[in-house]
């Protein structure tokens, strides 16, 4: 019988557990450079003490104007590289693997002048209308990628993970609701994400994972569904993708059609078909805050690893805090070994 607390291995990754910080923006960056700082050390690492078996570093982005605000992270200059290590080094001597979220947000750069995006649409009618990339700057973007992940891989992290989800620009070209383009980034919408695939992974070694994110249903009229996903991930785990951390929605403006439900595990479901309709390893997410629940997609083999957020937001310590109340054993620093009761 496996649970979270079970070791999970995936090409050269070796996990001592399967619970995941997922990727979330933290908007601290101070100098507005895309250089991680204090904060992003402090909050990593102390995940690290707590237990996580596997941290994915915020969305990174490949060029300035690609973030979602001007205090994102980025990867576009060398100079990022190094504060980017420490975190790294610091979170493996605590027993934590390190990811990192490679993206560009497309038509949702807020503090972009003007985003760029496949189509010239709106987010919404709040937001600035994107100018359409040319075909030659899609080719330009795609080679932004692979050099964003170059500069991880020089970081000394353990894995990559794409974001092909939310609505940012991967999911942007694959997504027929933004993506109305005559060339050939039109005529298949898979072709960009198949294309920054391949250029990543000529940049990482052969025995590192590429996880996408994807967002495996768009709650929006017209938009596509669990079907459509299965077809371009399939195209994407061809390309290379070793592992799809499954998501939804974000689009768009949350339309009254296929509105997303409150519960909890409500996006287990989709983990679950995309694990067994394409034969590939999957993170669950979203609303995994309880142990047990957390603990139960993993027994019944409903994904391979759960990531836990908001939870992990209250709580840098919630591995641990759920071994004891799930009495599974695991490893708890010596200095704080006195406040739990495990096994």
């Amino acid at each position: 019988m496996i649970d979270m607390f079970s070791e999970y291995k995936l090409k050269g990754l070796e996990l001592k557990n399967r619970i995941v910080l997922p990727p979330m923006c933290q908007y601290s960056v101070t100098k507005k450079d895309g250089v991680v700082n204090d904060w992003h050390h402090t909050h990593y690492v102390s995940r690290a003490i707590g237990g996580t078996g596997l941290i994915i570093i915020e969305m990174t982005d490949v060029e300035p104007d690609g973030r979602i605000s001007d205090y994102d992270l980025g990867l576009w200059s060398d100079e990022q590289v190094a504060p980017l290590a420490r975190i790294v080094e610091d979170a493996h001597k605590y027993g934590a693997k390190v990811g990192i979220q490679i993206a560009h947000a497309g038509r949702k750069a807020e503090d972009a002048e003007v985003p760029v995006a496949p189509s010239p649409i709106a987010f919404d009618e709040q937001s600035k209308t994107p100018r359409e990339l040319s075909t030659e700057e899609v080719k330009g973007m795609v080679e932004k990628f692979r050099l964003a992940v170059r500069r991880a891989v020089q970081a000394g992290v353990d894995v990559i993970e794409l974001h092909g989800a939310h609505g940012y620009l991967i999911h942007q070209f694959h997504s027929p609701l933004t993506n109305r383009r005559t060339d050939e980034y039109g005529q298949d919408l898979t072709k960009f994400g198949v294309e920054i695939i391949r250029a990543v992974k000529s940049e990482m070694p052969e025995d590192m994972p590429l996880i996408m994110r994807i967002s495996a249903k768009e709650y929006v009229k017209g938009g596509y569904g669990i079907k459509e996903s299965l077809e371009f991930s399939k195209a994407y785990k061809e390309a290379g993708v070793d592992m799809f951390h499954v998501s939804s929605g974000g689009e768009g403006p949350i339309g009254a059609d296929g509105r997303p439900g409150t519960h909890t595990a409500y996006q287990v479901p989709l983990a679950r078909v995309i694990k067994q309709g394409l034969n590939v390893p999957v993170i669950a997410v979203g609303r995994l805050d309880e142990p047990g629940l957390a603990n139960s997609v993993i027994g019944n083999e409903d994904a391979d690893l759960v990531a836990v957020g908001r939870g992990m937001l209250k709580n840098p310590y919630w591995p641990l805090t759920a071994a004891e109340s799930l009495r599974k054993q695991t490893d708890v620093p010596r200095q704080y070994a006195g406040g739990f009761r495990l096994g």
